[in-house]
């Protein structure tokens, strides 16, 4: 049922490896935690927790290695990882992208995106940077602030790698036309680890660019960890993935 295949990346500048199983339906690209690689979401069993889906044929999931959390979770300078962020960013338009959608047949398949923890922020990143790519995101338990977690810097890739700051600075463009055309789904528990007013922030600068979302915060039982995500992304596959 799963596929790896791995290549190097000439915009990460290292080897990245892209896992998918399913054999048919809408593409979900699900971007680690921090930490985590392409064979994440199996080992932390959220791909027994999409079977159904799976083996109905109504997704097939892929997921790579996360490249840029590795580098913000090991604290290797705000620079560094900006740089980074926005060339991961690139790898997955221009690398990742084309290869699922080869995979998949079809030259113009759009994309469902998903994650949890900065994998949330990944997708919601993904959406807004390439809304002609993706057309939906699912983001569960994200941090979205980049100056809360890192205090404002003035440099470029910072400012290009955090869409709560570019975002209101696009003006009418094709960029917001498409993504006007979109649809992010904030999802958060309110339990332990969750930070609920990041999501409600991300949702204020998407709505007033006229952005198609919805904050959706769980109870108090749902923590920022797996069993949390486990339960959310089927949901959510349920609802928009019928």
């Amino acid at each position: 049922m799963r596929e790896v295949t791995q290549w190097y990346s000439p915009r990460v500048e290292c080897d990245i490896t892209v896992a998918r199983w399913g054999h048919y339906g809408t593409p979900l690209l699900l971007y680690p935690t921090a930490g985590g690689d392409a064979l994440e979401c199996e080992r932390m069993l959220m791909i027994d927790a999409l079977a159904a889906p799976l083996e109905a044929g109504r997704i097939k999931v892929y997921s790579v290695d996360s490249v840029a959390g590795r580098a913000w979770a090991e604290k290797r300078g705000v620079d560094y990882c900006s740089r980074l962020q926005n060339a991961f960013d690139a790898c997955i338009a221009q690398e990742v992208v084309p290869a699922i959608r080869t995979d998949c047949n079809d030259a113009g398949i759009e994309v469902v995106v998903a994650g949890a923890s900065i994998g949330a922020f990944n997708a919601v990143a993904s959406i807004c940077r390439h809304p002609d790519l993706f057309k939906l995101a699912i983001a569960m338990s994200g941090s979205y602030d980049f100056e809360r977690l890192f205090g404002m810097q003035p440099n470029e890739n910072f400012y290009f790698a955090s869409p709560l700051l570019f975002l209101p600075n696009l003006g009418e463009s094709e960029q917001l036309d498409w993504l006007r055309d979109r649809f992010v789904l904030l999802a958060t528990g309110t339990g332990r680890y969750e930070y609920p007013p990041d999501s409600w922030r991300m949702a204020d600068v998407l709505g007033g660019m006229g952005v198609p979302n919805r904050v959706d915060a769980w109870g108090e039982e749902w923590h920022h960890d797996w069993p949390t995500w486990r339960h959310m992304l089927p949901h959510y596959v349920d609802e928009f993935m019928p």
